[in-house]
């Protein structure tokens, strides 16, 4: 029930992007999904790492069956687009037909050839391999669906509160562009590849359902499914560009003044500024950080390569989103207590709801509430008073993160009642092919 509620969910959900973009005259996720089958997708390798996800609940022969597939269908578009004088996009990750072309043949493997559990358990797979390739596209159409209905943004209020802080997006500005192009380079794979990082993570900690035939009660994928719902849709509470768009070269003649990296902006009393209809208001919070604290989170069960990696993704995520003015140090501090709270949640609803696990999603709700009240209705009084300020905001946050790891840790002691194997059919277990 739980997991034909979600279903059912997220295709309401990506259902209701596809009318919205479609009001602005664009495909929306749903469309631009079913075109991946035969023309160039936007990232092979996020599609290959949705296949990967898919295979978890395969086994290593069905595995092999179905990468070799998902690169033999790929071979041969290739080939097809080499020989009418297309593009094959090679060189611009324009590739990995065959990666959803073998997803949906699994789907429909498990509707006609399975029965009970174990289709379930493949429609499972099948459903987190689809996700990971649609909500990049679903957050593409909330992007544009800020852009069009927002027309003011909230920046000027944010720069100031992020007096308190330091102005750390200045800071780091510049210290990218005295590093470059070493640091550049660096981040922007960090910052790009993200998601591919999640997946090598979530694979780790999925790597048994195959044997287990059945999933986790908590990982990744669902905290990060929910960071994508939520997320957004803040977005349109507060519309923030960031500071290489409001006052860098990047925002052109809608910028305030073209002064970051180099110079502070001087904001007497802040306003809500107009800006053009194409610029995403997607920086309050940062998603990008709530995603990577989620994956330095969940590596931390893992080998230490994968908690030496997960460190690194964080550290370089941060050094990315403030060093390329992508945010304020602000949006940082309201990303890392919004995914607190939304883990938190997830992990509630896997042990069980009890009082600790309310007292805490509450509590990081409450102050997640109060920073963007803040930034909101008393920017200036916080600019004013950085030395009380500065330490406040750091102080709730290190309080949310306080809570979790106190709250977590005593979760991890009391065992979690772990639902029954699903049954397999009997006999040796039937092959894909």
């Amino acid at each position: 029930m739980l997991w034909t509620t979600a279903g059912v969910a997220a295709l309401a959900f990506l259902l209701a992007m596809e009318v919205a973009a479609r009001r602005y005259g664009t495909a929306g996720p749903l469309t631009h999904q079913v075109r991946e089958l035969i023309f160039p997708p936007k990232s092979g390798p996020r599609l290959y790492a949705g296949l990967a996800l898919t295979m978890v609940v395969l086994t290593w022969r069905q595995r092999f069956v179905a990468l070799g597939t998902a690169l033999a269908v790929d071979v041969a578009f290739v080939l097809v687009r080499w020989a009418v004088g297309a593009d094959p996009g090679l060189t611009d990750g324009n590739f990995g037909n065959g990666a959803l072309w073998v997803i949906v043949g699994i789907a429909g493997i498990a509707v006609t050839r399975r029965t009970g559990a174990e289709r379930l358990l493949l429609l499972k797979g099948v459903g987190l391999g689809l996700l990971l390739m649609a909500g990049q596209k679903a957050g593409d159409a909330w992007l544009l669906i800020t852009s069009k209905t927002r027309e003011t943004v909230l920046d000027e209020y944010v720069v100031t509160a992020d007096h308190a802080l330091g102005d750390p997006s200045w800071l780091a500005g510049r210290l990218v562009a005295a590093t470059d192009p070493v640091s550049t380079h660096v981040l922007n794979l960090v910052y790009g590849q993200l998601p591919l990082a999640a997946a090598i993570v979530a694979l780790y900690q999925l790597r048994h359902v195959a044997v287990e035939r059945r999933f986790p009660s908590h990982h990744l994928v669902r905290t990060f499914l929910v960071i994508g719902l939520i997320g957004p849709g803040i977005y349109m509470i507060f519309p923030v560009v960031g500071p290489v768009y409001a006052f860098g070269a990047d925002g052109g003649a809608w910028a305030t003044a073209h002064l970051w990296p180099n110079a502070l902006p001087s904001l007497d009393l802040p306003q809500p500024m107009p800006f053009d209809e194409i610029t995403p208001r997607n920086c309050m919070p940062s998603l990008h950080t709530a995603w990577a604290v989620c994956l330095f989170i969940h590596s931390r069960d893992g080998s230490r390569p994968m908690r030496l990696a997960g460190t690194f993704w964080l550290i370089g995520t941060l050094g990315a989103t403030l060093g390329f003015g992508y945010h304020y140090g602000a949006d940082l501090v309201a990303g890392v207590v919004f995914v607190l709270t939304i883990d938190a949640a997830m992990r509630a609803t896997a042990h069980g709801w009890d009082r600790s696990g309310t007292r805490l999603v509450t509590y990081g709700a409450t102050v997640f509430t109060a920073l963007l009240l803040s930034y909101r209705y008393l920017p200036t009084q916080m600019a004013e008073l950085p030395w009380c300020f500065g330490p406040l905001m750091i102080l709730a946050m290190a309080s949310v993160i306080y809570g979790y790891v106190r709250t977590t840790r005593a979760w991890a002691r009391k065992p979690t009642p772990i639902p029954p194997p699903e049954p397999t059919p009997a006999g040796p277990q039937a092959e894909l092919v």
